[in-house]
């Protein structure tokens, strides 16, 4: 991609991708503790202390953006599509250095 062709279609799924995992983080712990039957707090611990668990949940968190990006693709709004890719290829550093390191 060439960066003259950046558009704010672009720049507006960026911030889509980049903005939603951290609003649906609370939603992935809601989520596991219904499932895993869990306290909410026990879990929001365990997210700040275990790396593991950080990388486990913001990377469920991070599949929220499939379902926006298929709704895109499908209107045919591919700007926005790609930025919503590339928002979301913005926490891979974050996941490999926790993961790895």
């Amino acid at each position: 991609m060439n960066l003259r062709n950046w558009t704010m279609d672009h720049t507006k799924g960026l911030i889509i991708g980049f903005i939603l995992p951290l609003l649906f983080v609370p939603l992935v712990f809601l989520i596991l503790t219904w499932v895993g039957d869990y306290y909410y707090s026990q879990l929001w611990v365990k997210f700040k202390i275990i790396l593991d668990y950080r990388v486990k949940i913001l990377t469920l968190s991070i599949l929220s953006n499939l379902i926006w990006f298929y709704i895109f693709l499908n209107r045919e709004r591919y700007n926005v599509a790609m930025g919503i890719i590339l928002g979301s290829m913005l926490y891979a550093p974050y996941v490999i250095y926790i993961k790895f390191f």
